[in-house]
This record gives structure tokens, C-alpha cells and sequence, in this order.
């Protein structure tokens, strides 16, 4: 489980994740409401619209769904005498749209399709504020895992592009200080059939930014590098001499990225 938070209208949201969905802090948004956050929940669970829609969701999304224990809470709804807990409703109905933790996370959690219907019912301001803050956060998420996931290929195309120099390149003789030099070396090939310029020459025109040219490349130099490294062990393997192996992957760079970039320009490639 993971758990993060979101600022709407200065409160802290938090926000877990289970195995695939987020569930949004109703005690967070209760709060902005009035600050004794169990009361208000209790409020809104005694409305009979807000258990047609729980009930409604349940039976869409979960097929443990109790529907006659569920029946029995909707004909009371609304009556002067009527209350209901969320740790009533979901030992009850055995309801999977609403959580209660206890301790570090601790609180009543909904699913966000039903936080955001409880976000209505507070405030139709608020509603608007934390779906707004909710879809910037996924956003930025989504963001860092398409980073994350390429640079992980990059990383593992980089393990096998180092493997064909290895076994290829590295007499047994050679000190690990040499090696390194005969892998950065090869590193600069790829580095000139796309950039243009070695590793140094990037560090020495870019001496205030830290990491390597690599960690400020493009989504598509990324994509065309990943393909360089696999082409270039390849090419290693075969015993393709240095020099026509950069003319090589020059030539495959430039093709590459002229498609990459078209295809960018359409807004198919993000």
C-alpha cells in the first residue's frame, strides 16, 4: 500500500492505493466541513440518495455484495431514529467502496468514484477543487512512471550493449580501470552517432547541471538510444570495426529520429 497527499483549499487529502485503485481520505474532506469529521460522515450515510448510489456501486463493482442486508439500511434511510457507521455498512453489506484504517493511515477512505460524490455533498466548490487537484496529481504520476519505465529500458539495453563489449572488446588482461575506459569509449560512439559529442564534451559545456547528457534527452532521443544499444552489440558481435559501426549508427540515428519526431508532431508520441 502506498499513500500520498493532496492540498485542496489548504486541508491535507490523503490518499492510499491498493492493489489497483486509489481510495481518497473522507476524514480529510469531512473536515473541511466541520472539524468533528466522524459526525459529518455518519450525516451523509443516513441519506437515502447517498445508499441508492453506494448501493448502486457496490452491485456494479463488487460480486460479494450483500444486496438484501443493503435493502434493509435503504428502507430505513432517512428516519428520524435511522444512523449508520461506515464500519457498520461494510461488516454488513461486506462493501469494498469504503475503508477503515486504523493507526499511521488512519481514517474512513472511499473509492474515488465515491469521495468525489461525498466531495459533492460537502461542497460543490470543493468537489471541483480536489477532482482538479486528484487529476493533477495522476497526471504528474503518469508523467514519472513513462519516464521511469524508459529509462529502465534504456538501463537494460545498456546491460547488454556493455555485455557485447565484454566479451568482445575486453582482453582478460586488462585492469578494471582500462575496461572502463574501453566502455566509455563505447559509450562516446553512441553518444556521437546521436548527439554529436562525447560524454566530456557535454560535462565541459554543462558544467553547472549534474548526471550525463542521457539524464536531459528527449523521450525520443531516449527511444533511439535504447535501439543504438541493442543495434551497436550486435554490430560488436559481429566484429564490425569502430569506425564503421559510428558511420552505421550515425546513419540509423538520423533515419530514426526523423520518424520519431514526425510522429510527434501528430500527437502520437508523447
Amino acid at each position: 500500500m502506498t499513500s500520498r497527499s493532496i492540498i485542496v483549499k489548504d486541508k491535507v487529502v490523503r490518499i492510499i492505493t491498493g492493489a489497483v485503485e486509489d481510495f481518497i481520505c473522507l476524514t480529510d474532506i469531512a473536515k473541511w466541513k466541520n472539524s468533528d469529521a466522524n459526525a459529518v460522515i455518519a450525516n451523509w450515510l443516513r441519506n437515502r440518495n447517498v445508499l441508492e448510489y453506494l448501493g448502486l456501486w457496490e452491485q456494479l463493482y463488487n460480486p460479494d455484495f450483500k444486496p438484501l442486508e443493503f435493502e434493509g439500511f435503504r428502507k430505513e434511510a432517512g428516519l428520524h431514529a435511522f444512523t449508520l457507521s461506515p464500519q457498520k455498512w461494510i461488516s454488513a453489506t461486506n462493501a469494498i467502496g469504503l475503508v477503515c484504517k486504523s493507526g499511521r493511515y488512519g481514517g474512513t477512505y472511499a473509492h474515488k468514484d465515491i469521495a468525489f460524490h461525498f466531495a459533492n455533498w460537502i461542497s460543490v466548490e470543493f468537489e471541483l477543487y480536489i477532482t482538479h487537484e486528484y487529476q493533477r496529481l495522476k497526471s504528474a504520476e503518469q508523467a514519472k512512471l513513462g519516464w521511469s519505465v524508459r529509462r529502465e529500458l534504456s538501463k537494460i539495453n545498456y546491460h547488454i550493449h556493455t555485455d557485447a563489449i565484454k566479451q568482445n572488446l575486453i582482453p582478460t588482461a586488462l585492469t578494471k580501470q582500462q575496461m572502463n575506459i574501453v566502455y566509455a569509449n563505447e559509450a562516446d560512439v553512441l553518444n556521437m552517432a546521436l548527439f554529436g559529442f562525447t560524454a566530456k564534451d557535454w560535462r565541459d559545456s554543462h558544467p553547472d547541471l549534474l548526471g550525463n547528457v542521457r539524464d536531459y534527452a528527449t523521450v525520443n532521443q531516449l527511444i533511439c538510444l535504447s535501439n543504438m544499444e541493442s543495434l551497436n552489440s550486435v554490430l560488436i558481435n559481429d566484429g564490425v570495426p569502430q569506425p564503421e559501426r559510428l558511420q552505421k549508427l550515425n546513419q540509423i540515428a538520423i533515419s530514426q529520429m526523423t520518424v520519431l519526431e514526425s510522429v510527434s508532431e501528430n500527437k502520437l508520441l508523447k
